[in-house]
């Protein structure tokens, strides 16, 4: 049986991860600065985050959710002293997709109706519910099209508020600093109007914090920001450090009811052992303050690359914008410098997400690295 080919794959098999490298059988080092789509949080292989996976598959790797399972609460309480938010319920899933779905779905239930706003460029997730509110009409089928979605320009507020008025829209998704997209974020009166908006027209609103929460922004959120609550926030990616988890954070003033979600996977032992050690590591070591240093790092040495037009994004979720397209750079970057590095919508645009635990001296291998690269490329 063949695999369903899907995915354009680079001839790279790594076998063994440390830290912020990645290596090949035959020992070839990377330094992986995407962190497959900012999943790893805490690095490859962290010793604290192995040990409590493997204590756990010792001990009960999975039950059903209808039984009690104190690894959720433990889960629940360290994501609340960790964000700093206060009365939100935790509804545990197994990716960032699912994470969505779940909040588009709350929110129609919550408030009876179905229509959902979204932005240009966002990337909410492939699943049916959400690849309707992301801004990619090549993944979508035509099962997926006649969801009731309503696209606007990213800060476009008298749009926001006309569709608003029409008391359709149960949810507004936006991603604070959007990822696939090109690291844009709006400005913070943008997303404080956005809010007050949305309860004035009694709709829910939605962050999608899937790429951008636990800490990688230097806030453990990226939403704090701009001093905004959301009623519903997402998260997914550097939750489980490359273990599957995901999660939907929902206001108290949403009801739960018997059957109004559900999962089979998500919030199994295994999975809330991941979470837990992810959060231990990220207050023990200080990452989110780490994401917050490195970024200043980071522009100071970008600033010594004039080729590097724009700095985008915040903490260790980075952009570098060239005034020309990046996919030859990247190439390079990987095959000749052995340097993982990610590309999004803006094809300008080369995407930096590595693990919450880089040091400066990988910032200057991969900074060293780019400066060769750049110049074999405008030979």
């Amino acid at each position: 049986m063949n695999l369903f080919d899907v995915y354009p794959l680079y001839d790279i098999t790594p076998v063994k991860g440390t830290g912020v490298y990645v290596y090949e059988e035959n020992g070839t080092e990377y330094l992986d600065l995407y962190g497959g789509h900012a999943v790893i949080s805490i690095g490859h292989s962290h010793p604290a985050y192995t040990k409590a996976i493997c204590e756990q598959v010792g001990k009960l790797g999975f039950y059903s959710n209808s039984i009690h399972n104190p690894l959720q609460d433990e889960l629940a309480e360290k994501l609340e002293k960790a964000s700093g938010i206060k009365d939100y319920s935790l509804f545990l899933c197994n990716s960032g997709a699912e994470a969505n779905e779940n909040a588009l779905k709350l929110a129609s239930f919550h408030t009876g109706k179905s229509r959902i706003i979204y932005f240009e460029n966002a990337f909410h997730g492939r699943t049916s519910g959400v690849v309707a509110v992301t801004d990619n009409e090549t993944i979508k089928a035509p099962f997926n099209t006649h969801n009731p979605v309503t696209k606007l320009a990213f800060e476009d507020l008298k749009g926001l508020e006309e569709a608003l008025a029409k008391k359709e829209v149960a949810a507004v998704i936006f991603e604070v600093i959007q990822g696939v997209g090109g690291l844009d974020e709006a400005t913070t009166e943008f997303y404080r109007s956005t809010s007050e908006l949305c309860k004035k027209y009694k709709t829910v609103l939605i962050a999608d914090e899937v790429q951008s929460g636990y800490g990688r922004t230097g806030d453990f959120f990226a939403f704090m920001k701009h001093g905004i609550r959301p009623d519903i926030i997402s998260i997914a990616k550097g939750m489980g450090n490359g273990f599957p988890i995901g999660g939907v954070l929902i206001d108290h003033s949403i009801q739960a009811k018997y059957g109004l979600l559900g999962t089979t996977f998500g919030g199994n032992h295994l999975a809330c052992a991941a979470g837990i050690a992810v959060l231990d590591v990220i207050e023990k070591e200080n990452l989110q303050q780490n994401a917050k240093d490195l970024f200043e790092y980071v522009k100071l040495k970008s600033a010594e690359i004039p080729q590097i037009k724009r700095l985008k994004g915040r903490g260790l979720m980075i952009g570098l914008e060239f005034d020309f397209e990046i996919a030859a750079l990247r190439k390079e970057l990987l095959f000749n410098h052995r340097v993982f590095t990610g590309a999004s919508s803006n094809k300008k645009l080369l995407r930096i997400l590595p693990p919450l635990n880089i040091e400066k001296e990988h910032f200057d291998r991969f900074f060293e690295a780019l400066k060769i690269a750049l110049a074999n490329q405008s030979k």
